[in-house]
């Protein structure tokens, strides 16, 4: 049957419910995906998508988030590809709304999160199952809040040559708060400043958070941060636990006990 639903960029869109093919373009809402219980129903997948592994070995690959392979996309017939503002490109997202239809997700925090997990549950019809992470993502998280969390400056490196971080408004910098972590370019232009030494140094973070994504950030950079920031606390940190909005978010809140464990 039809059945008609609004995305998170607030578009609506009309599909063959329950989908039997499904595309997911970003990693984190494959995995979402996988834990909701879908199998055969994902047919496509993106080459970062590497989570769970049995999928990224079986699951015909379409391409990068951002340089999707329409020819394999249109050989798989989907009934619904799912995609994300940030990490899909506007113009392919906007060819593939001419052709398929397309469900965005939209997220700066962890409520965005939740409404995504709930939106896509409705979406493939596991509503009881993503009800049930919802809760347990809320859980977790009440219990890192209730943590009496030391308040630092902080920032967080996505990138080198140029240096980037994370800025205001981003899930990312949604992350550092629910860690008691203040983010230090919080008020930078754009989401993703580019920095030089100089600016970095400027505002003197007392944590730096190197991210083992998309910049394979290694013990081996520790140094060039330490020259810029010799008094900072400079920690490796795993990219996935602090970037990723979907069922990794169960897992999250312990991992960043561990981090903050490390900084203090």
């Amino acid at each position: 049957m039809k059945k008609e639903f609004r995305d998170q960029m607030g578009q609506d869109l009309s599909i063959e419910w329950p989908p039997k093919r499904i595309i997911s373009l970003v990693p984190s809402q494959t995995e979402l995906l996988y834990w909701l219980g879908l199998n055969e129903e994902v047919v496509g997948i993106t080459k970062f998508c590497v989570h769970p592994e049995e999928w990224y070995r079986t699951k015909l690959r379409v391409g990068g988030t951002k340089m999707l392979d329409f020819d394999k996309i249109a050989a798989l017939k989907p009934d619904l590809i799912i995609g994300n503002k940030e990490e899909n490109e506007e113009l392919q997202i906007k060819q593939l709304m001419q052709l398929y239809p397309v469900w965005m997700s939209d997220i700066h925090n962890l409520d965005d999160a939740l409404g995504m997990m709930n939106g896509v549950g409705e979406l493939v019809d596991k509503q009881e199952k993503a009800g049930e992470l919802i809760k347990g993502v809320k859980e977790a998280f009440s219990k890192l809040l209730s943590a009496k969390l030391s308040q630092h400056k902080a920032a967080y490196f996505i990138w080198r040559d140029p240096y980037m971080v994370a800025g205001g408004d981003t899930f990312l910098s949604n992350m550092l708060s629910l860690c008691g972590l203040t983010n230090v370019f919080a008020n930078n232009n754009g989401r993703y400043p580019k920095l030089t030494k100089e600016e970095i140094a400027l505002q003197n973070p007392e944590v730096i958070l190197l991210s083992s994504e998309p910049y394979p950030f290694a013990a081996k950079h520790i140094d060039e941060f330490r020259q810029i920031c010799p008094d900072a606390k400079i920690v490796l940190v795993d990219g996935e636990y602090f970037s990723w909005y979907g069922s990794r978010l169960l897992e999250a809140p312990a991992y960043f006990g561990k981090v903050l464990n490390e900084i203090q």
